[in-house]
């Protein structure tokens, strides 16, 4: 059976992941499978999240690249929404992504977007920090091999996911 693509949409909270994300699924001519931090770290009980945030974190992020290697291995295109950052608890967790991912068809597109307007976002959406984006900037693993670079900022959503489509299944 032939491997779904991977495709690892990696940026800053407020860069434009989920929005790409929605851009994709919204589509007709190709169909994705998602896996987002956002949606497994709701797999860990609050109490423990507030216990020892960044352990259990890593825990279920790595778990969450074991399944999108799982749905490509079963013939499905998946989309990994997050973020690569070096953390203690998860460190080298770029070179743990690869190593996971080895036989697998995996591209990491970077969703960028400047800072500032980041900023801006994150305090329209008022469920994030305002220097949320900065911070996790500081933290993001470094030289990662990008396949593909979309600016949220001078492109919409929907331009975004043509790009990418364009990209890997032109």
């Amino acid at each position: 059976m032939k491997k779904g693509k991977i495709l690892f949409l990696n940026g800053v909270t407020s860069s434009g992941k989920t929005t790409i994300v929605e851009a994709l699924q919204a589509r007709r001519d190709v169909f994705f499978y998602v896996v987002a931090n956002d949606l497994f770290q709701e797999m860990v009980g609050e109490q423990y999240l507030e216990e020892d945030y960044w352990k259990y974190l890593s825990e279920v992020i790595l778990m969450m690249y074991h399944t999108a290697k799982l749905y490509s291995d079963m013939g499905k295109n998946v989309l990994i929404d997050g973020i690569l950052v070096e953390r203690e608890e998860i460190r080298p967790h770029y070179q743990q992504l690869m190593e996971i991912m080895k036989d697998s068809p995996l591209d990491i597109v970077e969703v960028y977007c400047p800072l500032d307007i980041c900023r801006q976002r994150n305090i329209e959406r008022g469920d994030r920090f305002e220097s949320q984006s900065e911070e996790q900037a500081e933290l993001m693993s470094k030289d990662i091999a990008y396949s593909l670079r979309v600016d949220t900022s001078v492109s919409t959503a929907e331009e975004c996911a043509e790009q990418i489509v364009r990209k890997y299944f032109g």
